[in-house]
């Protein structure tokens, strides 16, 4: 029988190199794989379904499960994750010291429902006590003008959430003081050029390893989808990427252990390989949905309360039955 000829669209992570450079195969299929940024990836899986297997965002996902309109399946494959604390940003002359003092002021982000902005809000509520009407919202583009909602929302009464004005960037909105904080995955460029823009929490490692320790909580940003009527068609290749994934990633860490000729262009990596598994674990990048049960609980808990779904999902509203529980040798 002829192989699947199947498209991937994922960013070139280390944990994803083995199957850009052909070392691991997904079982009867030929991939044809495309590096791109998550936003690309997003922005064309969402509104346009171009690729058979995809990074997802993941609180996209859960809005388009929520309302019926995912043309993808997820598997619990995680191609990114990352502690949130350090994506509060701020100017010190804001008066903000600590997350309380957060309540009543104006914080922009790309927008609402982007995953990194719905963990740091479940983090403010859960952990300091700001629930996210206690703020006021302004949603817009971080670099460039005219940033469009991915999904459309239904937000809790009592939450202000206005878009900035057509010709203003969140960037320049906190150098200039038309929003006291930002809440973004990536940096705001002011902050090269301004240096009274700084973080929320400046010693941010610290903050988050003691989050970990505390709630076993290792954030999950996006998950892979395969095309639904791919899965109709042809129900075994879920396990069947997930299983790739996995072996790439297995590689991956392979390579981070040896200490021969180093894998990423740092002085240690090695040394930063055992401190994190020493607080984390070995397989710290953990895929699966039991193994990740804390993070789904509490991703979905969040998007829940803060009205991005109706209800609370679950793992098999998120994930293809077969990858939820696998065979044990």
């Amino acid at each position: 029988m002829a192989k699947l000829t199947l498209s991937l669209a994922c960013g070139g992570y280390d944990r994803t190199r083995a199957l850009f450079d052909g070392r691991v195969q997904v079982e009867g299929c030929e991939i044809v794989p495309l590096a791109m940024s998550p936003e690309e990836a997003f922005h064309r899986a969402f509104r346009h379904e171009e690729f058979d297997i995809t990074e997802l965002s993941l609180s996209s996902q859960m809005v388009a499960v929520d309302q019926g309109k995912n043309a993808y399946i997820g598997i619990p494959v995680f191609p990114s994750r990352l502690f949130r604390h350090s994506s509060i940003y701020l100017r010190p002359d804001s008066g903000i010291a600590k997350p309380t003092d957060l309540a009543g002021r104006i914080v922009g982000l790309p927008d609402y429902q982007m995953t990194a902005a719905l963990w740091v809000r479940g983090i403010l509520q859960h952990e300091y006590g700001v629930a996210p009407s206690a703020i006021r919202w302004r949603a817009g583009g971080l670099e460039d003008a005219g940033r469009v909602p991915m999904v459309a929302l239904d937000l809790p009464a009592g939450v202000e959430l206005r878009a900035l004005d057509a010709a203003d960037t969140l960037a320049a909105a906190l150098a200039e003081g038309r929003i006291d904080a930002l809440i973004s995955a990536r940096s705001p460029s002011s902050m090269a050029r301004e240096p009274r823009i700084k973080r929320l929490f400046p010693d941010y490692r610290a903050v988050e390893a003691a989050y970990f320790s505390k709630t076993g909580i290792f954030p999950i940003m996006h998950l892979v989808g395969i095309r639904r009527r791919l899965l109709d068609q042809h129900p075994w290749l879920a396990v069947a990427v997930l299983k790739a994934f996995q072996q790439a990633k297995e590689l991956c860490y392979a390579a981070m252990e040896n200490v021969g000729s180093l894998y990423t262009t740092l002085p240690w990596p090695v040394d930063e390989l055992e401190k994190t598994r020493a607080l984390m674990g070995r397989d710290f990048w953990r895929y699966g949905a039991a193994e990740n049960a804390t993070e789904i609980s509490a991703i979905t808990q969040y998007a829940f309360e803060q009205g991005l779904t109706r209800r609370k999902l679950e793992a098999a509203d998120l994930f293809a039955a077969a990858t939820l529980s696998l065979a044990k040798v």
